[in-house]
């Protein structure tokens, strides 16, 4: 099985982070890592720097997970790589991590938990940061 981590620098990505290692040990999954900035912005802040990148390697190295992970500057939404990330390698789950908005920021900026969990093909965890 395989598992698609959609990841962000924040303490809701930390909070993802960790549960989809516990899901990739308990089913004795790959887990994918997927990171884009906003619309594939480099600049963005949700763009993991190379440091983040490390630590997830190290962190997900040291837990015993099989992994990979995919810095996406494609130009597409957060949501549709995730998405397609997710159809690309025949996801059994998704994992993302949320944070609380209000209505119209919602509006404003849409959400990509949102279209990750109506649009995916696949069972989808959605975290809440502690």
């Amino acid at each position: 099985m395989n598992i698609v981590l959609g990841y962000l620098p924040t303490p809701e990505g930390s909070a993802a982070m960790d549960a989809a290692i516990d899901q990739a040990r308990l089913h004795s999954a790959r887990l994918v890592v997927v990171n884009t900035g906003r619309h594939g912005d480099f600049s963005h802040p949700n763009f993991a720097t190379a440091q983040d990148l490390d630590a997830i390697e190290t962190e997900l190295t040291a837990a015993g997970v099989d992994h990979e992970v995919r810095q996406l500057t494609v130009g597409q939404s957060a949501a549709a790589v995730i998405l397609a990330v997710a159809e690309e390698v025949d996801a059994g789950l998704i994992v993302i991590g949320l944070r609380r908005r209000t209505p119209v920021g919602k509006i404003i900026t849409g959400s990509t938990a949102q279209q990750v969990l109506l649009d995916a093909d696949c069972p989808v965890l959605a975290v809440k940061a502690r």
